[in-house]
């Protein structure tokens, strides 16, 4: 398994001042967020995502994905039922879908709350078809989109492994994957997360794992214990990307993601 830091949590340093942090604290990768390059990031030219890659590759790091696809510009859903917005929102993933491949990213992690709200099952078919549109972009880039399950009251659509499950397999597009969100999962699931990810990674459509406490910041900073998480992961076989994704960043960003990693990599070393 290979550790991720989300890179909003670092957002005030450059990007090469993140890349030089998260590598210089063991870090193999940086999940982005679109939105910390600017609104515009879905139309980033070719000449910074090289940039981009390259600054990562001379510090040793690899994008491992991207998160966070549509905070930003603002205004976006994809259970709109103005077509424009919606359209516009589709845009921005498909184009996050090449982003993410360009920068060497493998997966995608369609989280965003706010921007799937569903009030009447028009609004949810909607968010289908923009899933179905992203997947097929995901399928031709060659990496996998995850639809993420996500807790109430933040989110009103898609808040179980089982839900999440349910969308992507009537879809039927293998690109189309869906991951576990520990702080989510402690909320959401019927059982505790370790037993969840024994549950569900067995059936191949788990891509991806992020993990933060349900105090909403990182792991090793609250009560949540992920020793059985992580040995659970191991039982499983797991072999990708776990990214650190607190929302609370204390006592700073750069000292969280130091204390996130120090709590993990021991788990991981322990857990051989």
């Amino acid at each position: 398994m290979k550790l991720a830091l989300c890179n909003e949590v670092i957002r005030e340093l450059s990007f090469e001042r993140q890349c030089a942090l998260a590598a210089g604290l063991g870090y193999r990768g940086l999940e982005l967020a679109p939105f910390t390059f600017g609104d515009d990031a879905w139309r980033m030219p070719a000449t910074r995502r090289s940039e981009i890659r390259n600054i990562c590759s001379a510090n040793g790091l690899e994008v491992s994905g991207l998160h966070w696809l549509l905070a930003a510009p603002a205004g976006l859903s994809i259970t709109a039922a103005d077509r424009a917005v919606w359209q516009k929102s589709v845009d921005v993933l498909r184009a996050s879908v090449d982003l993410c491949a360009e920068l060497g990213g493998t997966y995608l992690v369609h989280g965003s709350p706010a921007q799937r709200r569903v009030a009447t099952p028009d609004d949810a078919a909607r968010a289908e078809e923009a899933w179905i549109l992203a997947g097929e972009q995901a399928a031709t880039a060659k990496v996998a989109y995850c639809i993420e399950p996500l807790a109430t009251p933040d989110c009103n659509f898609v808040n179980t492994l089982a839900e999440a499950a349910e969308v992507v397999r009537r879809l039927g597009n293998p690109a189309l994957r869906t991951m576990v969100d520990t702080l989510a999962a402690s909320l959401m699931e019927p059982e505790p997360v370790a037993d969840a990810i024994r549950r569900w990674m067995p059936t191949g459509l788990v891509a991806h794992v992020q993990f933060n406490d349900r105090n909403r910041r990182g792991p090793g900073q609250g009560e949540d214990r992920f020793a059985p998480v992580v040995k659970a992961l191991r039982e499983t076989g797991y072999g990708g990307w776990i990214a650190m994704e607190p929302f609370v960043y204390e006592p700073d960003g750069p000292t969280c993601a130091a204390r996130m990693i120090g709590y993990v990599a021991g788990l991981l070393e322990s857990s051989v």
